[in-house]
C-alpha cells in the first residue's frame, strides 16, 4: 500500500465493508466466529462492526446468532436515480414482451467493468428459464456480453474482459463475430450453460448513442405449444421493446 493510500485509510469502514462483501459472497448464515476466521480478525474485534450493521438493518442475526445480509443493499442501488429511470423504463417493454412471447427476459448493465442483471421478468407460463437478478455474468459465452464487447470502445472492451478474467480467452475470429452483431443490432448465441437454449440479445441505446445496458431472451422452442412465437418473432419482440426502453418510455399511469 502507498504512502498516500495508507494515509487515508478507515479501518472501521474498511472492516464494516469486509463483512458486507463476505456475506454477500456466500449463500449460507454465518456465525461471528466463521466471519472472524475468514477475515482473519478476532471475533471481539468484529462483534461491534456486527452490532451496528444488524441496527442500521444491513445485515439480520437469526435466532442461533448467524448472521446474513438483509435487502437493504439492494433497496439503496434500485434508488440509484439512473437506474431507478432505467428500470422505470424498461418495466412496462419487459413485461408485454414476456406475455407476447411467453418467453423471459432479463435486462444486463454494465458495472464497475462487471455485468450486473438488474431486471428480470419471467413468463406467464408456468415454465421458462430466468437469471437471478443481481446475478454477474461473464462476457463471452454470454448474448448479453458479446452485444456489450461490441458496443464498447476497444479500451473499454479490455477492460471488461480483464475484470471477468476472461482477458485471453477470445478466438482468432472474435473480432469478426463483434463486427456482425454490430451489422446485424443484434446477438443470436447459443448457451454454453444450459442446452436447447439460444440467448438473443438486442442493445439499449441511451441519448448519447451509447449503449448503456442490454436486453436478453433465453430463447427455449416450446414443443408443448405449436402456435407459440418461433425465434424470429421473439427477437421482433425483443427489439421493439429495446426500443421502448431506449426511447424513454414512460411508465403507464
Amino acid at each position: 500500500m502507498s504512502e498516500a493510500e495508507d494515509r487515508y485509510r478507515a479501518p472501521a469502514l474498511d472492516k464494516g465493508l469486509d463483512i458486507l462483501e463476505l456475506l454477500a459472497s456466500t449463500d449460507e448464515d454465518l456465525s461471528q466466529a466463521e466471519i472472524a476466521k475468514t477475515l482473519q480478525r478476532s471475533p471481539n474485534e468484529i462483534y461491534r462492526m456486527l452490532d451496528r450493521l444488524v441496527r442500521r438493518d444491513y445485515i439480520r442475526r437469526t435466532a442461533d446468532d448467524r448472521y446474513h445480509l438483509t435487502l437493504k443493499l439492494f433497496e439503496l442501488g434500485v434508488r440509484h436515480r439512473p437506474l431507478k429511470r432505467l428500470l422505470a423504463q424498461a418495466e412496462p417493454a419487459m413485461r408485454r414482451f414476456a406475455h407476447a412471447t411467453a418467453q423471459a427476459c432479463h435486462l444486463v448493465v454494465q458495472d464497475r467493468s462487471l455485468l450486473t442483471v438488474v431486471a428480470q421478468f419471467d413468463s406467464p407460463d408456468y415454465w421458462n428459464v430466468s437469471i437471478r437478478v443481481g446475478a454477474r455474468i461473464r462476457c463471452l459465452g454470454t448474448g448479453s456480453g458479446h452485444v456489450m464487447l461490441a458496443y464498447a470502445r476497444p479500451e473499454e472492451r479490455a477492460l471488461l474482459l480483464q475484470a471477468s478474467g476472461e482477458a485471453g480467452e477470445p478466438g482468432p475470429d472474435f473480432e469478426g463475430e463483434l463486427q456482425a452483431i454490430r451489422e446485424a443490432g443484434h446477438a443470436v448465441v447459443p448457451s454454453r450453460q444450459t442446452v436447447g437454449v439460444t440467448n438473443l440479445t438486442v442493445p439499449i441505446v441511451n441519448p448519447l448513442g451509447s449503449v448503456h445496458a442490454v436486453l436478453t431472451c433465453p430463447f427455449t422452442p416450446r414443443l408443448d405449444s405449436p402456435e407459440a412465437p418461433g425465434q424470429e418473432d421473439v427477437l421482433d419482440q425483443l427489439r421493439l421493446a429495446a426500443r421502448a426502453i431506449s426511447d424513454g418510455e414512460p411508465r403507464p399511469a
